[in-house]
């Protein structure tokens, strides 16, 4: 069977400067997310979790309390450092932190019931981490792929269409990502369904679960300042002006500064056997 090629190996720039407001501002999963996977995967606090591209622990420390251990990896060391903070903030003790890409997992780091990976997979050289993740696994164990589906560049909401207009004005119209801000933003292709098909694990389930989120102009332009495509540092001086342009704009479409949207967490777990 040919290999399927995905994306290149990790770029360092790809959420420069970004891990503060990442924990601040970036959706967080709601507990029911946590409670469906402990249905799904029988967690009684027993076990080992395993979390991928964790980022400032946005899944590792909420999820802590259904497992003995949990290892976190990332290779972003400031995400390390302030997930390490996070989580000292309510006293998760039971999380080892790991700076490094998730191509590198091996049988040192021992054996987990399951591994989770939140809205990270489309960064990794996906085959490779299911073909080194698939002998960690225990026999009931397996994958879940966490994502939330709140991306404005494909929102039909009028006030995320404005936001985008801003971005589009300021850094053009391709969306941009990692290189500092020079890259491009390409496709996922394959998709995650079809690269886990062809790849050890034995079956794969798909799950939603809806919740309604609130945003104010001040927490989605820090939501903004935390993407690939809008990071902070890609508008230098001109970050005053651009901050300026966006409340304009979300105010005209909506004066009261309050925004909602139904958000749903899509959960795509894969079985070992």
């Amino acid at each position: 069977m040919t290999t399927i090629k995905t994306l290149p190996t990790y770029d360092p720039t790809l959420f420069e400067g970004a891990a503060e407001a990442y924990a601040q501002y970036r959706t967080k999963y709601p507990p029911v997310v946590f409670e469906k996977l402990a249905e799904i995967f029988n967690l009684n606090g027993q076990g080992r979790l395993l979390d991928l591209g964790c980022g400032p622990g946005l899944i590792a420390i909420p999820f802590r309390e259904y497992f003995e251990e949990v290892v976190a990896v990332d290779p972003d060391p400031d995400m390390i450092k302030e997930a390490q903070q996070q989580a000292a903030a309510v006293q998760a003790n039971n999380i080892t932190w790991l700076e490094q890409g998730a191509e590198l997992i091996d049988s040192s780091l021992g054996t987990f019931k399951l591994t989770t990976v939140g809205r990270a997979f489309h960064w990794m050289e996906r085959e490779l981490v299911l073909e080194r993740l698939y002998p960690l696994l225990s026999d009931d164990g397996g994958i879940a792929l966490l994502n939330t589906n709140e991306n404005p560049w494909e929102s039909q909401l009028p006030w995320k269409q404005a936001a985008i207009g801003v971005v589009k004005k300021w850094l053009g119209e391709q969306r941009r990502t990692g290189q500092r801000g020079q890259g491009v933003r390409k496709p996922v292709d394959p998709p995650h369904q079809v690269v886990i098909a062809n790849s050890a694990f034995a079956r794969q389930q798909f799950y939603e679960v809806p919740f309604e989120k609130s945003w104010t102009v001040s927490s989605y332009l820090g939501y903004l300042y935390t993407t690939a495509f809008a990071l902070k540092i890609f508008f230098g001086d001109n970050a005053p002006a651009f901050e300026a342009d966006l409340e304009e704009a979300l105010l005209t479409v909506e004066p009261s500064g309050q925004f909602t949207e139904e958000i749903k967490v899509t959960i795509l777990v894969a079985w070992k056997h």
